[in-house]
Formats: structure tokens, sequence, C-alpha cells
């Protein structure tokens, strides 16, 4: 059984971060930088933006020193934990253990887009009508949204001792 987990983890975590890949490959080769396209109106559209910061650009005029410690330095290090973490625990329920394996996938992309570029494409936006709207995101930034909620989805299960 140990085996089956252990693969099972690396499954989704290759999973998220190959699919991310992949799409930021595609938006890179085929999408002009700085574009909009409408897919559906312009509810949801497709950019070709590179993000010096992290989420929504935040800490992308930061000096050098403090976007590495920050942007590169500190996620290593808590992807690492978090890493160590699920393969420890063989208690975590089955919502807690996708979610921390999404998160740790799309958290990689990122980071990897960050440390090979500098940058990290973000090439999705929705925007319906002021009822909700999004910043430019990336399938990475899906993915660790995901996880979190599959993390508080699993809380809500959870059994109390």
């Amino acid at each position: 059984m140990k085996k089956n987990r252990t693969l099972f983890i690396v499954l989704i975590i290759v999973f998220n971060i190959l699919i991310d890949q992949i799409s930021k490959f595609w938006v890179r080769a085929n999408v002009v930088a700085g574009s909009n396209s409408e897919i559906i109106g312009d509810y949801f559209t497709l950019h070709n933006v590179e993000n010096k910061g992290a989420f929504l650009g935040l800490g992308s005029d930061f000096s050098p020193i403090l976007k590495i410690i920050l942007l590169n330095v500190l996620p290593i290090l808590v992807l690492t934990l978090v890493l160590f973490h699920i393969f420890r625990d063989k208690t975590l329920d089955k919502f807690s253990l996708i979610g921390f394996c999404c998160i740790i996938g799309g958290g990689i992309a990122n980071l990897y887009d960050r440390v090979l570029y500098g940058q990290v494409t973000d090439f999705w936006h929705i925007d319906l009508g002021g009822v909700f709207k999004t910043g430019i995101f990336n399938i990475a930034d899906m993915s660790v949204m995901f996880g979190m909620g599959l993390l508080i989805l699993g809380n809500f299960f959870k059994k109390k001792v």
C-alpha cells in the first residue's frame, strides 16, 4: 500500500507540473506578448503576460535580494516541508492528500518559471461584469487554489476525536 500511495502522490504532483508547463509553453509560442484575445466575449480572455512578482504581481517591485528570498528560497522551503509532511503523515484523508499534492505541483511549476525565466507566464482572465473578476492567472495558480479548496473541504469532513 505504501508504494501505491507514494506513486499516487508523485503522479498528482507531476501531472500538475506538466499540464501547467505545457500550457505555458503553448502560450509563449502561440500568443503575442501583451495581447488580449476573447475566448468567451470579455468574460473569459486569453493573454500572454509575464509576472515578475507573486500572486497578482505582488512583490514585483521588491529589491532583487528580497525577491530571491521571498519568491524563490521561501517557497522552496515551504514546498519541501509540505512534501515531507504528506509522505510522513499516513493519516491524511484523500481530500487533504490530493489538495497538498496540487499545491505542491502548482507551486513547483510557478517556481520553475521564476528560476528559469525570472518571471511567471500568466494567461487567463475572467471578468463576469462586476459579479466576479480575477487577475490574470495560469494553471499552476488554479492548482494551488483547487488544492486549498480541497484542504478546506477535507477539514469539513474530518472526524472529530
